[in-house]
């Protein structure tokens, strides 16, 4: 069966050369399969019923021709010197189906339908530092974020900052934390003594979660930051994103996740009206957040504060690399296993390959049943101080 196909810049649409905007992305021209010569076309399209604009039959001229045309093959039939006075009947024709799903058409001078933009994976390779981060199997767009700024000073000193941000209610809290949060830090920092840094992350955390409540979005993010200036390193947290260090192959925790179920929390919630429960073996606030501080959650404001805990402390030879991540790692992985996968890709070969060390991590936690999104940094702290 014959089909023609054009394009929408056709000049078969329209005798102009604009195309009009109402016309098929598609035509089929399919010749008719009864008629014994070829004197009327079918024509297919997902927007027009009309005939096409080239043919010169109007809707009623065309249908009058089919109508005469029976009666002029009735009349004729009538007359015929047949076996049976019977009048014979055209056959309806067989059924055309027309594989419209099947066909391929390349736009033309039509903007192409966007592709899904959903993050399966993210990976990145930087000057001390690499984070790779994965889409749980089982969630939609990827809500974990992360950041980091390396600035060197004139004195050839490195002042950095590195965070991991893990959303949740979707992804524009733990967005809007990665983009915003450690400039904030940075210019409290500036503005305030080397023993003012603790006040001065505490003012960035709380700042990053004003600015966003102000834009009355819902959604929230916990966050786990490091600030590395003057041979410092300055671990701040708020919720359940972990920073874990390895001093000598031993790992240390640096932070304390915030849980409802944290007995500190529990009775800071309930001292301010609200209520700890569980459900199904998972502690929550008012019976709905798993955490107990972090950036956002305006309609739980009241109990989950921003204000971060933080530890600070001097960066000396046996202190390793540090590992930031989500709670997707650490709900499979114990601190001193993360430590054990990643110590040989980073310590003690020529070719370091922390990239590699990040995605092991998460395909440990994947293959333990994790389906949350998983994200993981490793910052090669020697790399940092002079």
């Amino acid at each position: 069966m014959p089909c023609a196909i054009a394009l929408t810049n056709s000049p078969i649409f329209s005798p102009s050369q604009q195309t009009p905007k109402l016309l098929s992305p598609f035509y089929c021209k399919l010749s008719s399969v009864s008629s014994p010569t070829n004197r009327n076309s079918f024509y297919a399209s997902s927007s027009l019923l009309s005939p096409s604009p080239k043919s010169p039959l109007s809707p009623l001229t065309y249908n009058r021709s089919l109508r005469e045309e029976a009666e002029k093959e009735a009349a004729v039939c009538s007359t015929s010197s047949l076996p049976s006075p019977t009048i014979l009947k055209r056959k309806r024709p067989a059924r055309i189906t027309i594989p419209i799903a099947s066909l391929r058409l390349e736009q033309v001078d039509q903007t192409p339908r966007e592709e899904s933009s959903r993050l399966d994976e993210v990976e990145v390779e930087g000057e001390g530092y690499s984070v790779y981060c994965k889409r749980g199997k089982k969630r939609g767009d990827m809500e974990d974020r992360y950041s980091a700024i390396v600035d060197e000073s004139k004195d050839g000193s490195k002042q950095a900052f590195f965070g991991v941000f893990d959303g949740h209610g979707g992804a524009k809290a733990a967005e809007f934390a990665a983009k915003n949060l450690g400039r904030n830090i940075i210019n409290e920092v500036a503005l305030r003594s080397e023993d003012g840094v603790e006040e001065a992350v505490k003012e960035g955390y709380l700042t990053t979660d004003t600015d966003f409540l102000k834009l009355n979005t819902n959604g929230g993010s916990c966050c786990v930051t490091a600030l590395i200036q003057n041979g410092q390193l300055i671990v701040s947290n708020a919720g359940d994103c972990r920073a874990v260090l390895s001093r000598g192959g031993v790992a240390e925790a640096l932070t304390v996740d915030h849980r409802p179920s944290r007995q500190d929390e529990m009775e800071r919630i309930q001292s301010l009206g609200g209520y700890v429960d569980c459900c199904r073996g998972v502690w929550r606030i008012q019976g709905s957040l798993a955490v107990s501080r972090g950036i956002g959650d305006s309609h739980l404001k009241r109990w989950v504060i921003a204000e971060p805990e933080t530890k600070i402390l001097t960066i000396e030879p046996e202190c390793e690399f540090l590992i930031l991540a989500s709670d997707g790692l650490w709900e499979k992985v114990t601190n001193q296993e993360a430590v054990e996968v990643a110590r040989p890709l980073c310590i003690g070969v020529d070719n370091v390959q922390r990239l590699s060390a990040c995605k092991k991590l998460i395909d440990l936690a994947v293959m333990r049943g994790s389906s949350d999104d998983i994200s993981a940094m490793i910052i090669q702290l020697s790399q940092f101080v002079q």
